[in-house]
């Protein structure tokens, strides 16, 4: 089965899956800006990979809108952030991303990334910067507060090859 494997990346870490993920699959990894000028038809299986940024999937947009002219074909978009798999907000965040109807048609999965500020924008860094101190500053924290604070203060890499299986796996099926 032909893939593309388009992703977008900020620090590195949706490239890192989207690289391991065409490379498993004999596939194609294109940055989201070269897919754009690209005819995808020739492939039988799509993946999209963007990073996620405040409950979406970054540049999903792109995507979304090509679905219906690549009817037929395999179809999955996965996400990569700073979470560990196990948070119970992850599936409710991912399905948000889709109506219902294209949330059944496709595969849609998410992989542990973390975080890297040297390589993050300065907005995207400002913004971290200020979400960590927000939550130093609440009272009465979480547990899962007080580990995301923890998490999210340094960079930190919790990406792992064992969790593009389930992508490769539905990209396979039969």
């Amino acid at each position: 089965m032909k893939t593309a494997v388009v992703y977008t990346s900020q620090t590195g870490f949706t490239k890192r899956y989207a690289e391991w993920i065409a490379e498993r699959t004999g596939g194609d990894a294109i940055e989201l800006g070269d897919a754009k000028k690209k005819d995808l038809s020739g492939y039988d299986a799509i993946v999209y990979g963007g990073w996620a940024c405040a409950g979406s999937i970054s540049k999903i947009s792109w995507f979304k809108k090509n679905i219906e002219k690549w009817q037929g074909k395999r179809l999955a978009a996965f996400c990569v952030g700073g979470s560990p798999i196990e948070n119970p907000d992850i599936e409710p965040t991912l399905h948000k991303n889709f109506d219902e109807e294209t949330y059944k048609k496709i595969g849609v999965f998410y992989c542990p990334g973390g975080f890297d500020y040297d390589k993050m924008s300065g907005k995207s860094k400002l913004m971290m910067k200020m979400f960590v101190k927000m939550l130093k500053a609440k009272k009465n924290k979480t547990e899962d507060e007080e580990i995301m604070i923890k998490m999210i203060s340094d960079s930190y890499d919790i990406s792992d090859k064992k969790y593009i299986e389930p992508i490769v796996e539905y990209i396979n099926r039969v």
